[in-house]
């Protein structure tokens, strides 16, 4: 009996400092590409619905996504928290609106360009993309 108490004790410390070490080597969520490449494309689909008249949202689909997300960086290790005050900060929430314009911008999509806008949505729809699943042709 002391040999298992003796042998498991160095098991659940090594779990524990293995657990422990993966954990911190965790890269900040603002720079885990997952996260901040699907939260350009809500964003740009979001643009491209507000402009382009003959779009709209799957609002429920984007619901379903924007859960999941949260689903996979909790998976990974993220906390409740700490992507709530990623989600909230300001300065992260600028670079990923300022990633969204530069993707809309280099396809055509820009400000007073409503055609841009619908050519753009048409071609994120017809390629099944992320953004293009979120948006419809009305």
């Amino acid at each position: 009996m002391i040999r298992i108490t003796r042998l498991a004790l160095p098991l659940v410390l090594v779990g524990i400092l293995a657990a422990a070490a993966s954990a911190s080597a965790l890269e900040a969520i603002s720079e885990n590409r997952y996260v901040t490449d699907r939260l350009v494309a809500a964003r740009v689909a979001d643009r491209i619905r507000k402009t382009c008249p003959m779009i709209g949202a799957r609002i429920f689909r984007a619901f379903q996504q924007a859960y999941a997300l949260k689903g996979w960086a909790e998976g990974q290790g993220y906390s409740s928290a700490e992507i709530d005050r990623f989600l909230k900060d300001r300065t992260e929430k600028r670079k990923i609106y300022d990633r969204a314009e530069e993707y809309l911008a280099a396809r055509g999509a820009t400000s007073g360009n409503v055609d841009g806008f619908c050519a753009l949505g048409m071609q994120e729809i017809a390629a099944k993309s992320i953004v293009g699943s979120l948006i419809y042709e009305k």
